[in-house]
């Protein structure tokens, strides 16, 4: 999830661990341990774009990680402020708690989490965005509340607690709203009788009413929308050809195994004004709209001087979020035109 969503998380972690104890102090470093996972995103800065998405939720999102800092980060603390309220184990077990509910709370989402490390499977349910305000603003709110009310107070533990119901009760719903759609998408595919190999479906950005799916065919992917507001269960697929025969003697190069292995084997060739794009169909397209072949996470392949096969990350336009985020929420009210 986004940062914002990892700090209330881990803050109201925090509150229900050790709050009647040490009062705000729990939410504050409630809030660091739930960030703490994220800091494999310093890698970026030694090594290139590819290699840190491939460390990106691994080691620090897994559990070892947690059983192994978070005792070590309690006694730290403990030492810290060397008062009767709280030992080191207290602070551990907040700690462990606020570190862990981070990749269990990401392994909802479409990026996943190698939860199991060292084991290379990533954990993902895909039913909820990344950011997600229905379910980070009534959590944030009853947190806010919550900080008003003395450590004592019976109505502080209340109000936290039902934040974290909250959450957890919308969370359980987007599972539902996963299988409902799912069956929407795959009553389509079954009536306009198109052979598939495997479906993938995910929520839109900011929100839980439009699904999207990813449909993989013998020579292309298919994607298709459907909102819950729909007024028909109609849905149209649009096709984008694999074309993985233009990668020609790429293919036998180290660089394209580990993409393939990021992108889990969803992914395009694209070949545009003499350039040749490594689509990652997995985070979908900027726009849901028939012109809208431009996706999310694409890498311009290339040679450099030293004849090495290099991978870069295309830049996004940050001028295109706002007409995208217009059309999104039309078809989130089921507008298909």
């Amino acid at each position: 999830m986004d940062s914002l969503t990892q700090i209330v998380l881990g803050a109201a972690v925090g509150e229900a661990v050790l709050g009647k104890k040490v009062g705000n102090k729990a939410m504050l470093w409630g809030a660091i341990a739930g960030t703490i996972p994220d800091l494999d995103v310093l890698s970026k800065v030694f090594v290139d774009n590819i290699t840190a998405n491939e460390l990106h939720r691994g080691f620090s999102h897994s559990i070892l990680f947690s059983i192994l800092v978070a005792p070590i980060l309690g006694f730290l603390i403990s030492k810290l402020y060397r008062n009767k309220d709280a030992d080191w184990k207290d602070w551990s077990k907040l700690m462990f708690w606020g570190i862990f509910t981070h990749p269990i709370l990401d392994a909802f989402t479409t990026w996943g989490t190698q939860l199991f490390w060292p084991f290379a499977y990533k954990v993902s349910f895909k039913n909820i965005f990344v950011v997600d305000p229905l379910y980070t603003i009534p959590f944030l709110a009853c947190l806010i509340i919550a900080m008003f009310y003395k450590r004592t107070d019976p109505k502080r533990y209340k109000i936290n607690t039902l934040g974290l119901y909250i959450s957890s009760v919308y969370m359980i719903i987007t599972l539902g709203l996963k299988w409902y759609t799912y069956g929407v998408f795959q009553t389509n595919l079954e009536n306009q009788h198109i052979r598939y190999k495997e479906i993938q479906t995910k929520p839109t950005p900011l929100n839980s009413i439009l699904w999207t799916s990813n449909v993989e065919t013998e020579d292309s992917f298919l994607i298709g929308y459907y909102s819950i507001l729909d007024k028909d269960p109609i849905i149209t697929f649009i096709k984008f050809p694999k074309n993985h025969h233009l990668l020609g003697k790429m293919k036998n190069d180290p660089l394209i195994p580990r993409l393939i292995k990021l992108s889990e084997g969803w992914y395009t060739i694209e070949k545009k004004n003499d350039k040749l794009f490594f689509n990652d169909l997995r985070f979908g397209q900027l726009g849901i709209d028939k012109g809208a072949s431009r996706f999310v996470f694409s890498y311009e392949l290339f040679y450099d001087n030293n004849n090495t096969l290099m991978a870069k990350e295309r830049e996004r336009n940050m001028e295109e979020v706002s007409p995208l985020l217009k059309k999104l929420f039309s078809r989130i009210l089921g507008n298909k035109s």
